[in-house]
């Protein structure tokens, strides 16, 4: 007779295993999760046999039609340092789970109208699961109402999702990737925690497997994705969107100061600036600060004074240089200005070489 202690809690955890996709579980590791989770929840711990009992109820008198098939994967002996074969157990059907709910009529007209927009943005239409719940839910095609830009340098499409799915289920993959200066195809065991996109490209956070060191890597120099469910995923210990409150654009110089920044922006561009702001610090300079300005820099007319505080990176540095005379950085505490005026100089070394 099965342990009737914590035996629907024990039930829910062995569904979310045996329903797991992306990862591969013997019976040693269902055991070992069954029972961290049950001391998280102040719970006694159960042994191996009882797990066993429980999956042969699904299997043989369960009411839910539940059938599991085991199956070889590869793996490491540590102790006894050598390879090895264990045996993994999984639903037969990967999307089965004794835990499926009907939505509401409600819910399945949101799904419907969320689905329909997320659709349309390139590159998650390739997510296999998004392709079955459209089916499912009996999405039409529909016209295109939002459009996203896209770069059109990602060869490789279905990376977005393929990366989207592995985050999401907490799954260490093997990148092979190349930078644009070294055309060298690269290899890293990467732990993604966050896809980020910033000026028509797509970019992945994560960490690095040997030392744990957040890194950056831009999705169109990424050639191929790797899954590793052997290894162990190691959750994102900070809010990785914090990182982005210091910066413009994706690239964080952790070793940088924040640089206090004083702009002025012509009348061409001082509505676009205002209402599209560079950071997030943007503060424009307006009563007793503005005159002072204006009569410290007379040879400015018109247009509005702003400030940045932001860390100096090649993305703020390209946004700036970027209006070209209608954007001039008056003072910085940092490297910020220093780096445009040495960007200018080059520029007009080589433009006045071009004349010669």
């Amino acid at each position: 007779m099965k342990d009737t202690k914590n035996f629907l809690t024990r039930i829910k955890l062995l569904d979310e295993l045996l329903s797991d996709q992306y990862h591969d579980y013997s019976m040693d590791d269902i055991v070992d999760k069954i029972n961290d989770r049950l001391e998280d929840m102040d719970c006694e711990s159960v042994t191996r046999r009882c797990i066993e009992k429980d999956i042969k109820y699904l299997k043989e008198k369960s009411p839910f039609g539940v059938f599991i098939k085991t199956y070889p994967v590869p793996a490491y002996d540590k102790e006894r340092d050598r390879a090895c074969i264990k045996h993994c157990l999984k639903y037969e059907d990967p999307g089965f789970s004794i835990f499926q709910k009907k939505i509401s009529k409600e819910e399945r007209n949101l799904l419907r109208e969320f689905l329909s927009t997320l659709g349309q943005f390139e590159g998650l239409a390739h997510f296999e699961w998004l392709d079955k719940l459209k089916s499912s839910l009996e999405i039409a095609q529909r016209r295109q109402i939002i459009c996203f830009s896209n770069n059109p340098y990602l060869k490789n499409s279905s990376l977005l999702g393929t990366l989207f799915d592995m985050i999401s289920n907490e799954v260490v993959v093997r990148l092979s990737y190349h930078t644009f200066p070294n055309p060298d195809i690269r290899s890293i065991d990467f732990h993604p925690y966050l896809l980020k996109q910033y000026n028509e490209r797509w970019y992945l956070l994560g960490a690095a497997d040997s030392d744990n060191k957040i890194l950056t890597f831009a999705l169109d120099r990424i050639d191929d994705v790797k899954p590793l469910p052997e290894k162990k995923y190691i959750e994102c210990p900070d809010e990785l969107n914090d990182r982005f409150d210091d910066i413009v654009g994706v690239t964080l110089n952790e070793d940088h100061p924040i640089e206090h920044i004083l702009l002025w922006v012509s009348d061409i561009f001082k509505g676009y600036i205002e209402t599209k702001p560079i950071h997030g610090s943007q503060t424009p300079q307006t009563g007793e600060k503005e005159q002072k300005l204006r009569e410290k820099y007379p040879q400015l007319k018109g247009g509005m004074f702003f400030t940045l505080d932001c860390i100096c990176n090649h993305e703020i540095i390209n946004v700036l240089c970027s209006f070209g005379e209608n954007l001039i950085v008056l003072q910085s505490d940092g490297t910020i200005q220093s780096d445009i005026d040495k960007t200018i100089s080059k520029m007009n070394e080589i433009y006045s070489s071009l004349r010669t």
